[in-house]
This record gives structure tokens, C-alpha cells and sequence, in this order.
């Protein structure tokens, strides 16, 4: 255990742990909106979200909201830390002009969340697929008489290896580099321009209150989603399907694209928007404002203001034994 006050005090350590915090509280907040946004996605008679939810809970448990779950937990953890971290570096990489001791300029930002949202789907294409394939299992049981079902995400992986080989596993990988590359350019550049917004000066001073935390990145979230939504539908649909139960309806996004549209209407494109927007503003407020305060309370001895009072990690508090 040496290592870790080393670790923390290097810009990459505390990055990267505070990035965790907020992967963990993204997808616990967040996962039970996320399945019903999935399960809209898929099919043309899916209903409300709210129609979902109660049809969901009364046939297949309240635990269904959360099947999958434990994927993403354990890995979005990591790769969420790794997001950041790699924002971080790539924000100053992409505008080597600014200053170290001023904040990233938002041409900085924007191009880093680009090159970041890139970097990540290689990470995040296949913990989405084995998540989606659980997300969707009642249905695709209902239409495939599956008589063993996946019982989580280490079935569903060896499945998809025995079926698929090891390229199942990368299936959507394409439409999640176009999914994601644009989008979190959107994503970091709105956190940034908000929070400024909200709270002048507060980039540069780190001190802005937790209101502003979660507002900035609720929006983040929203615009990201919003830019990139209709990719998103062709991601759910092409990642959904199992070739060794049928012959794949889709041939890629352009098939796609051109068969969901034509047999179900350009409104297809933003099924589950409203599901999505929300889960959106509250997950995304949850991840940056868990960041934010575990980067400037656990590691930076900074401090969090709210609307009457200042919380500060203070260094005599530990040498009186606090």
C-alpha cells in the first residue's frame, strides 16, 4: 500500500480515482432508466416508459430494471476513470498554447472529448453489448423459445465467444466510434461552457457550488444525447441481434437506417428520446459532481461550496486526530 499516496498525489491518480467515483455513481443512479429506454428502442409497440416500467416490475420483478447491472458496474468504473484521465491529458494536447496553471480553452476541450469518445468505444462496444443482449433477454426468450437464459454477463460473453467469436464481441463497434467520438465532444465542451455560466471564474478557481455541479452536468448529458440519439437507435438494434437464433435482419447501419425507417417512420429515430434525455440529466449530474468533489475534497484538500456553507478537507482536522 506504499504506492497509493504517490499514486494520488500524480495528476493521472487523481484523475483517474475520481473518475471512478463518478462511473460508479452514473450507472447506480441511472441503470433502471437506462433498461427502459433499451427495451423503447427495440420494438414498435413498446409504449411508454412508464407502461414499460410497470409491466416490467409486475411480470418480471423490479430486478429486472437492474439485470445486466453488474457489468457496466465493474467495468464502466474503470473505463469511466479512464475517460477522464484521458480528457485530461488530451484537452491540453489539443491546445498546447494555454498555460498549465490556466484552465483548457473550449477548442482544447471539445477536440479532446472528440479524441476521448473515440479512444473509449474500444472499451465501451463490448461491455454495451453483453448489457443489451441481458436488457432484452425476456424479449428475445419470448421469440426464441430460450430455454436456458442467461443468468449474467459472464454467460452472456461466453455465448457470444462459442457462437460468435471473439469479433461478436466488437459487433457495433463502428456506429459506437460514430456514437460517441461527436458526442462527448459536445459533452465536455457544454460541461465547461455551463459551469462558467452558472458560475464565473469557477474553471479557473474550482470553486464553484454543487447545484451548478449537477445542473452542468445534467445538460451536458441532455445535449450529448440529443446530437447522437439516432445512431444510438441503430447501435441498440444492430448490437441486439443474435445470429445463431435467426438470420440477421440488418447488414449494417445503412440497412439498418433504411429498414427501420421505411417499415416504422422516421419517428424510430427518437423512440425512447424522452427516457433518454432524463436518465441523461440525472446520471451525468450524479457522475460530475461525484467527481468534482472526490477530485477537490480526497485529493486537492479543495473545497465545496453550497448555497450557506463552505465543506472543506482541512489538514489540521488530521493532526488533531479528526
Amino acid at each position: 500500500m506504499d504506492f497509493w499516496p504517490e499514486f494520488l498525489a500524480s495528476s493521472w491518480g487523481r484523475e483517474f480515482v475520481a473518475g471512478g467515483f463518478g462511473g460508479i455513481a452514473g450507472v447506480v443512479s441511472g441503470y433502471p432508466l437506462d433498461t427502459l429506454r433499451i427495451r423503447q428502442q427495440q420494438h414498435l409497440n413498446s409504449g411508454s416508459a412508464f407502461s414499460i416500467l410497470r409491466n416490467v416490475v409486475s411480470t418480471e420483478g423490479p430486478g429486472a430494471l437492474y439485470r445486466g447491472m453488474a457489468a457496466p458496474l465493474a467495468s464502466v468504473t474503470f473505463q469511466n476513470a479512464m475517460v477522464f484521465q484521458i480528457y485530461a491529458v488530451l484537452s491540453r494536447a489539443f491546445d498546447s498554447s494555454v498555460s498549465a496553471k490556466d484552465p483548457p480553452s473550449y477548442k482544447g476541450v471539445v477536440l479532446g472529448g472528440v479524441g476521448t469518445g473515440a479512444l473509449q468505444s474500444l472499451m465501451l462496444g463490448p461491455v454495451e453489448l453483453v448489457k443489451i443482449r441481458l436488457q432484452l433477454q425476456s424479449i428475445s426468450k419470448a421469440k426464441t423459445h430460450q430455454l436456458q437464459p442467461h443468468k449474467g454477463p459472464i454467460s452472456v460473453v461466453k455465448s457470444i465467444m462459442k457462437t460468435e467469436g471473439l469479433r461478436g464481441m466488437y459487433r457495433g463497434l463502428t456506429i459506437t466510434v460514430l456514437r460517441d467520438a461527436p458526442a462527448h465532444g459536445v459533452y465536455f465542451g457544454t460541461y465547461e461552457y455551463m459551469r462558467e455560466q452558472l458560475h464565473p471564474g469557477c474553471r479557473k478557481n474550482g470553486q464553484e457550488n454543487l447545484q451548478t455541479m449537477l445542473i452542468s452536468g445534467g445538460l451536458a448529458g441532455v445535449a450529448s444525447w440529443i446530437c447522437c440519439y439516432p445512431l444510438d437507435v441503430m447501435k441498440t438494434r444492430l448490437q441486439a441481434q443474435i445470429p445463431s437464433s435467426s438470420p440477421l435482419k440488418y447488414n449494417g447501419i445503412i440497412d439498418c437506417f433504411r429498414k427501420s425507417v421505411k417499415q416504422e417512420g422516421f419517428n424510430v429515430l427518437w423512440r425512447g428520446l424522452g427516457t433518454a434525455v432524463s436518465r441523461a440529466f440525472v446520471v451525468n449530474g450524479a457522475i460530475f459532481a461525484a467527481y468534482e468533489i472526490a477530485l477537490r475534497c480526497l485529493f486537492n484538500n479543495g473545497s465545496i461550496e453550497t448555497d450557506n456553507t463552505v465543506f472543506e478537507k482541512q489538514e489540521d482536522k488530521l493532526s488533531n486526530g479528526i
